[in-house]
């Protein structure tokens, strides 16, 4: 039982630094009111595998701090971060192609009103969750999926002991 804890402490770890570093070398495509988080594609990890949903917690809260988010925005854009993780979790049995979906609409949801009151875009609300949305349908719905499906495919799985749970 020790053995699992470590594997996934590890997993979560290395989960939560790649979305760190993935963040900081896209960093300008990855803040803003337009933005494609290349680093978001991470979110559909825990479809694999539950020690995911900290390491992207985790990895997406100092990914804001580093990129000198406000205090608002590192605290709900995390929090939409965990929402999806943990829903992506619990439909990893629905099928593949859910996986997703819970990033995509948590972020369209939080990260405007973020945005809008926290940094003062003088833009309208709908219009953040179009480029909200439309950002994280790149970096989840397609790259997400990509990787999604080419870890699936992968001949020695990395997350195979949480999928026979």
């Amino acid at each position: 039982m020790r053995e699992k804890s470590v594997v996934q402490m590890t997993q979560a770890a290395m989960i939560g630094a790649i979305y760190v570093a993935l963040c900081l070398v896209f960093a300008p495509i990855s803040y803003g009111e337009v933005q494609i988080r290349v680093a978001e594609a991470l979110t559909i990890l825990p479809y694999f595998t539950p020690a995911a949903i900290p390491g992207l917690f985790v990895g997406c809260l100092i990914a804001n701090i580093l990129g000198g988010g406000i205090a608002l925005d590192v605290l709900c854009g995390s929090l939409a971060t965990l929402l999806g993780a943990v829903g992506t979790y619990l439909l990893r049995k629905q099928g593949k192609f859910l996986a997703p979906l819970p990033p995509i609409i948590a972020n369209t949801l939080i990260v405007p009103f973020v945005l809008f009151y926290g940094y003062g875009v003088p833009l309208p609300i709908p219009f953040l969750m179009l480029t909200i949305g439309v950002g994280e349908i790149i970096g989840c719905g397609v790259l997400g999926m990509v990787l999604l499906i080419a870890l699936s495919r992968a001949s020695g799985r990395l997350f195979h002991q949480e999928q026979t749970e």
